[in-house]
């Protein structure tokens, strides 16, 4: 039960970090993907600056982590094994900046979004339940 509410609380605080950031409108994220200007004319750095915040809390948080062997709610870390990369991770990679790039969503901002109303949100987040629900049933085989 702690493991939930807690999950809970920082879902729910990163939500928030993303509305306040802007990143859950697809033009700011689209802005910052757009470097060479062909699109809206302008660069975005915003999203530079959110994801240099991240990292500033992520890597002590990692270091923290690392010393500690397992998480306070967990009996074993999840954190992936150097080397791990395969072919399944690439693609998966692949189409996750496909749709960050085209869309100006990614998961966690597509679900944030949806609490603003956002017509694209929710289409966003059926396509994705519907891609997580193929690869269930493709992998499964």
């Amino acid at each position: 039960m702690a493991r939930l509410i807690v999950s809970l609380i920082a879902g729910a605080l990163f939500g928030t970090g993303l509305v306040v950031s802007g990143m859950v409108n697809p033009a700011r994220v689209l802005g910052f993907l757009d470097f060479a200007g062909i699109g809206a004319g302008t660069w975005d750095p915003t999203l530079a600056f959110v994801l240099g915040g991240a990292l500033a809390v992520s890597i002590p948080g990692y270091w923290l982590a690392g010393r500690r062997g397992a998480p306070l709610l967990n009996a074993e870390s999840h954190v992936p094994k150097p080397g791990a990369v395969d072919g399944r991770l690439i693609a998966g990679a692949v189409l996750f900046g496909l749709g960050w790039g085209l869309v100006g969503f990614c998961p966690g901002p597509a679900l944030a979004a949806l609490g603003t109303g956002q017509a694209k949100a929710f289409g966003f987040a059926a396509v994705m339940a519907a891609a997580m629900w193929a690869f269930g049933r493709i992998a499964r085989r």
